[in-house]
């Protein structure tokens, strides 16, 4: 089954330094007909501003995809990992019993990306270092 949400029929959520587009169900954003698909639980289109980002957030049980269009986003987490990632890279973030995370566009334009979150098949695991 195909079916095409226009770009405007998202939900939507401009925060100023973050302008997201919600594909299903997410923060204040609720449509009971679109919780997700499969273990497909978030895919956010996001507008992160220049200079600006997400701080320190908690995460868990999730697959978290991070596919960036324009600009780079700037990861760091409890594990001690941190890097970059360009425009036409993924980054994939495994959360398992719990990490906490914040990702900044530290650039001097926008960046855009999707983010897709998908439930693990394996709730609970350890990650190492943790």
């Amino acid at each position: 089954m195909i079916d095409i949400r226009p770009f405007a029929s998202l939900g939507h959520a401009d925060h100023g330094w973050l302008d997201a587009r919600h594909h299903f169900s997410f923060a204040d954003y609720h449509d009971p007909a679109r919780t997700g698909w499969g273990a497909i639980r978030v895919w956010n289109d996001d507008r992160i501003a220049a200079k600006s980002g997400f701080p320190p957030h908690p995460h868990r049980d999730m697959e978290i995809i991070t596919y960036v269009r324009t600009g780079a986003i700037t990861h760091q987490d409890s594990l001690g990992n941190k890097g970059r990632t360009p425009a036409g890279d993924v980054q994939v973030m495994s959360a398992g019993s719990g990490v906490t995370h914040a990702e900044y566009n530290l650039e001097d334009e926008p960046t855009t990306l999707f983010q897709i979150w998908v439930e693990t098949d394996r709730p609970g695991v350890e990650l190492p270092g943790v």
